[in-house]
Order: structure tokens, then sequence, then C-alpha cells
């Protein structure tokens, strides 16, 4: 049975769903991979930058 973490499951989501965007929003093999990265940078960075807003708000 696979037990996953708040974050590994959002390192998950952003992983396919970065893929996903990449793919459809890109035509050149190149420029999927920079923005595939992107977007998985973006979700990521707003995820931690979510928490700790709500670890303070929270405080």
């Amino acid at each position: 049975m696979l037990v996953l973490s708040h974050f590994s499951a959002v390192l998950l989501f952003a992983t396919f769903a970065s893929v996903v965007f990449a793919i459809t929003q890109r035509t050149n093999p190149k420029a999927m991979v920079r923005y595939g990265l992107y977007c998985w940078a973006m979700f990521v960075g707003i995820v931690i930058v979510a928490s700790w807003l709500m670890w303070f708000i929270r405080r």
C-alpha cells in the first residue's frame, strides 16, 4: 500500500500536471521542457508559500 505525505502528494501532482501543461501548451520539445519545469517550480513554490502563510495565520 502506498502512503503519501501531503508534500509528496503535491510533488506528484505538480509533476503530472506540469507534464500535461507542457505537452498541451508548447509545440517544440525544448519549449515543452522549459515550460514544464517552470510550471513545476510554480506549483511547488506556491504550495510552500501558502503553507508558510497558513502556519503564520494559525499562530
